[in-house]
């Protein structure tokens, strides 16, 4: 699998799928109910209604990628309170995500910028 650095978008379906579906029918939600190209140099990222079990779907340029993670013991800290249907992650919210972290209630530090010391 590529590294989310590889990509310029990650996107997160924020309500829960149908896993029975697969590649064509996350391919469906993705353009249909996300309004997003599938073929697009993006990762998107769907969840299960119990939340132990993630489908990551991307395009690779020679076809497409259908990644699975289930979890033995606990759930994923799925973004609940947004009103968007669709969610764009950084590289660290998605490490978060992964690692079982509420991305929701973690913030960093904001970037600051400046253009001369005076």
């Amino acid at each position: 699998m590529k590294s989310a650095n590889d990509f310029n978008q990650i996107y997160l379906h924020r309500e829960p799928v149908d896993f029975r579906q697969s590649i064509n029918g996350l391919m469906l939600i993705v353009e249909q109910e996300m309004n997003l190209s599938p073929f697009s140099d993006a990762v998107f990222v769907f969840c299960n209604k119990a939340r132990d079990k993630l489908k990551v779907l991307y395009w690779d340029q020679t076809g497409f990628c259908l990644w699975y993670k289930r979890l033995e013991k606990d759930k994923f800290k799925w973004p609940k309170k947004y009103p968007q249907a669709v969610f764009t992650l950084s590289i660290q919210q998605w490490e978060w995500l992964l690692s079982g972290f509420d991305i929701s209630k973690i913030q960093g530090h904001q970037p600051l910028t400046f253009e001369s010391l005076r």
